[in-house]
């Protein structure tokens, strides 16, 4: 019983690493679309693509945690100036 738990436990976190990986570039995505707005001041357009280029570039180098949080940030920033 203990080891069909620690087997099942073991797939849904081989599946949940991958999905986590496609909230990256959709994320990146909505940041994007929402600097295009031009609802927020220049140092908030800066900060927000500096911390998107940055969530990007940890998503590309596997970093997906950081990633999310970086990513996270920029959305902050943005619903904050809106």
């Amino acid at each position: 019983m203990i080891a069909r738990s620690l087997f099942v436990a073991a797939i849904l976190m081989a599946l949940s690493a991958p999905a986590s990986a496609y909230y990256c570039p959709k994320q990146g995505k909505a940041i994007d679309a929402a600097i295009a707005k031009g609802n927020l001041s220049a140092a908030q357009t800066a900060d927000v693509k500096r911390l998107r280029d940055q969530g990007m570039a940890q998503h590309g180098s596997g970093d997906h945690k950081a990633a999310v949080k970086s990513l996270a940030e920029a959305t902050r920033i943005i619903l904050g100036g809106m």
